[in-house]
């Protein structure tokens, strides 16, 4: 089950109960599931390929979801098995944690107060754009806070998979927001000759005198992730391996990088996890959902804004370097455009880690905060989710 239906202005209070797609249904044979994972995966590739080598930031995830979005809304039987979505999570949070260096550590002490206006502003915007989603367009909190959420998208997912919420509705939402940053702003900076080609893999070329320094970093960040999951922290298995890996890179103690080919083919393996859940989505519903997504991309666009420009009156900071530091794009691409622009790289990083850090370790707790006060509020929702809830979280999801 997906969690509980939205209420979506303009459209019916509820909405069917939706399928559970990350398992398949038990009357399937071996070989039918095996021949549905293997559909799901090559709609992925072909999706996240064409998207990934067209240039586009965060292609493989993106388009991945979009590809096997379409297959499922096409009618296919699209399916990834939860084990593999687990070990997905592991290495994604393993490459995420790569991107700290101790410059960037540095970095965060150089720029106390644009860091700090950073933070407030990712709040507001979080704030203000969840605000939108639940009064214009009716939507439960958690579902609304995540999908307002400047973050990175695969952090987002598997805490929106772990509390039940609605997944099409945020990866809706946090896909666009990642094609109107990280492929639009590249788009008009090069349509005006600014920067290069904005082509480019996660990860890095692996050099085989690594090889022990990537069992450390892998045997430690998946350890803490088993610890982060047991404990039944929100996201653990992808915040426990982000963690360790940031800690060792950013130590120094840690050099080596998870191979392009594996990083990238865990963002197009999650992004075909997310795509998997648009089966049975409306052409009705699918339209609220891209017209919640506009609206609270502008409502996010304008409140960033605002802090950039009021930043700007007090620092004598590049007007470039400031837009491309608070943009809520993915990291990889900023940094491109960072270079692409001549920019301070230092500057652009230090911000992005910030963001991605805080908005990584604070959602998974608000997240859990709104999941308890709907539960508390709505003494309605006795279905198997509530009670999944209610074991996951205690007491306040009583019967």
């Amino acid at each position: 089950m997906f969690g509980e239906s939205l209420c979506i202005r303009g459209s019916p209070k509820s909405f069917s109960p939706k399928p559970h797609i990350l398992s398949a249904p038990a009357a399937l044979s071996r070989t039918v599931k095996l021949r549905n994972i293997a559909e799901t995966l090559a709609f992925g590739a072909v999706g996240g390929l064409t998207f990934g080598f067209a240039g586009m930031p965060a292609g493989w995830l993106s388009g991945s979801i979009l590809a096997v979005a379409a297959a499922a809304l096409a009618g296919r039987p699209m399916f990834i098995p939860i084990l593999i979505m687990r070990a997905l999570l592991v290495v994604i949070g393993i490459t995420l944690g790569a991107v700290v260096t101790p410059e960037t550590l540095q970095g965060m002490a150089t720029y106390p107060l644009s860091i700090a206006v950073l933070l407030v502003a990712m709040g507001c915007v979080s704030f203000a754009g969840s605000a939108y989603l639940r009064a214009v367009h009716g939507w439960d909190r958690v579902t609304a806070y995540l999908a307002a959420v400047p973050g990175g998208m695969s952090q987002v997912m598997a805490v929106g998979a772990e509390l039940d919420s609605d997944l099409r509705a945020i990866a809706i939402v946090q896909t666009i927001r990642v094609v109107m940053v990280a492929v639009g702003l590249p788009a008009a900076l090069l349509a005006f000759g600014f920067v290069g080609d904005a082509r480019g893999v996660v990860g890095a070329p692996f050099d085989p005198a690594q090889f022990g320094e990537l069992v450390i970093l892998v045997v430690a960040s998946t350890a803490m992730a088993l610890i982060a999951y047991v404990i039944r922290f929100p996201g653990g298995l992808l915040f426990g391996a982000m963690l360790t890996s940031a800690a060792l890179h950013g130590s120094d103690y840690i050099h080596v990088t998870v191979p392009w080919w594996i990083a990238n083919t865990a963002m197009v393996g999650f992004g075909a996890v997310i795509g998997a859940r648009f089966a049975n989505t409306s052409l009705r519903l699918l339209l609220d959902f891209v017209a919640a997504a506009l609206g609270s991309f502008a409502v996010a666009l304008t409140v960033a804004s605002v802090f950039a420009g009021g930043l700007l009156m007090f620092l004598d900071v590049p007007v470039a370097e400031v837009i491309i530091a608070y943009a809520p794009g993915s990291v990889d691409a900023m940094m491109l455009l960072a270079l692409g622009l001549h920019l301070d790289p230092v500057y652009v990083g230090a911000h992005h880690l910030t963001r991605i850090f805080f908005v990584s370790l604070t959602m998974p707790l608000v997240a859990r905060r709104r999941a308890r006060t709907i539960a508390r509020t709505d003494p309605t929702a006795s279905d198997p989710i509530r009670k999944r809830q209610r074991r996951r979280f205690g007491w306040p999801f009583r019967d």
